[in-house]
């Protein structure tokens, strides 16, 4: 695979984006219901965060505030793993199954997220 396949194939930008997008298509399923409107505010702050925190993240004035950046993108995908799981429980929109992929990769963004802040933790030592 060259290089530019997998930049294409990894784009942890673009992956945030989608995923930000994403949130905000799910966001507009919920009923328009205190409830429904609650969980919305929550899960749209919580979901489209990790990816303005990803820029700050690069844009990081040291190595502390780099990994203090990417602990609160770490901090957001939890709760909107959280929120998700709620949405599912109650249920908030009638094709639960529609959280399904949202709900795996989020999953997967909190591994990374994870794995990036240990990385940096050791260069720092």
């Amino acid at each position: 695979m060259g290089k530019t396949e997998q930049k294409h194939t990894y784009d942890l930008e673009e992956r945030l984006l989608e995923y930000s997008a994403r949130i905000i298509g799910i966001v507009e399923l919920l009923p328009n219901t205190r409830t429904g409107n609650h969980v919305a505010a929550q899960v749209l702050r919580s979901g489209t965060s990790p990816y303005p925190n990803h820029g700050e993240a690069q844009a990081a004035e040291s190595p502390k505030d780099f990994v203090h950046k990417l602990r609160i993108s770490l901090k957001e995908l939890r709760e909107t793993h959280r929120c998700l799981k709620l949405i599912r429980r109650v249920p908030l929109i009638e094709k639960v199954e529609l959280l399904d992929d949202i709900s795996q990769e989020t999953e997967e963004l909190i591994k990374i997220f994870f794995a990036s802040i240990k990385t940096a933790e050791k260069k720092q030592k």
